[in-house]
């Protein structure tokens, strides 16, 4: 097999590993997404995705990740949450995925929802902040989803176009 095909091969597992991530809270998402094109590009010698693009694609990757720290931290904090919200909620979607996409719903809201609880919070309480995490969690995957397939769908285009 000759290298550059092995090359492609490996950036493509890298955006799909990325796309994984979006959904999986220890993988970097977009970031793998993002290395990804930008060794496509590379492995290319950048004849057919240029810097420009790549420093787009760069600064959404960017952008995504400081937006996504900030909007977790103030939604649950907004609700009234603590930091054991984030983190029972990001525990919960990591275990729900052995139990499926019913459990990649439910235990985001379960670990928001024990996190306060272990703070000694009321149940109506803890149950408002686990929501309003869930409801963060999964706004925040499908806006990192969709800036994913955005950023393929530029990436092909310049690709094809030059």
């Amino acid at each position: 097999m000759d290298a550059s095909v092995g090359l492609y091969i490996l950036a493509a597992a890298l955006v799909f590993i990325g796309l994984a991530g979006i959904l999986l809270p220890l993988l970097p998402g977009l970031p793998l997404v993002y290395a990804g094109l930008f060794l496509a590009a590379w492995n290319d010698g950048f004849a057919r995705v240029g810097g420009w693009m790549l420093a787009l694609l760069g600064l959404l990757t960017l952008l995504s990740l400081l937006l996504d720290f900030w909007a977790t931290s103030k939604g649950a904090q907004r609700a009234g949450g603590s930091g054991r919200a984030v983190v029972g909620a990001s525990l919960g979607l990591l275990f729900g995925v052995f139990f499926g996409p019913a459990g990649m719903l439910i235990g985001p809201f379960l670990g928001a929802l024990l996190g306060e609880l272990s703070l000694g919070k009321p149940l109506a309480t803890a149950t408002r902040t686990g929501m309003a995490t869930w409801l963060g969690l999964v706004l925040g995957m499908a806006l990192k989803l969709d800036l994913a397939v955005g950023m393929l769908a530029a990436f092909a285009v310049d690709w094809h176009w030059n």
